[in-house]
């Protein structure tokens, strides 16, 4: 069973745009709001070069890493073909009005990847 930590509300996210969550090991994790208000949530770093995805511009359900443009699905983290990657993605909910991660995978996952 998941132990979800409060995290922001969603507008606390720009539409559009992303907020940076710090953990006490790893890289930051960006939550991510899109035109309709769906959030996710995904490791700060691209698998490409690991440029701050959360400084991208998000399109759709994706962001363009603002390095080398490589296009990242925001429901799963993969790159876009031609480009093969994929960016660590954290469980999100949303339950009035507020986000939620999972304690538990901000705590162990992507850990040892150092970040950007």
């Amino acid at each position: 069973m998941s132990e979800w930590t409060a995290i922001c509300r969603v507008d606390d996210i720009p539409v559009l745009g992303a907020r940076r969550v710090a953990r006490e090991k790893g890289g930051e994790v960006a939550l991510f709001r899109a035109a309709d208000d769906h959030v996710f949530a995904l490791l700060d770093r691209c698998p490409h070069k690991g440029g701050p995805l959360s400084q991208g511009i998000v399109f759709g359900h994706s962001v363009a890493c603002p390095l080398h443009n490589w296009t990242i699905e925001l429901a799963s983290g993969e790159a876009r073909a031609p480009d093969v990657g994929c960016a660590a993605r954290f469980a999100v909910k949303v339950e009035d009005g507020v986000v939620h991660l999972d304690a538990a995978e901000m705590a162990t996952r992507a850990v040892d990847t150092a970040a950007a």
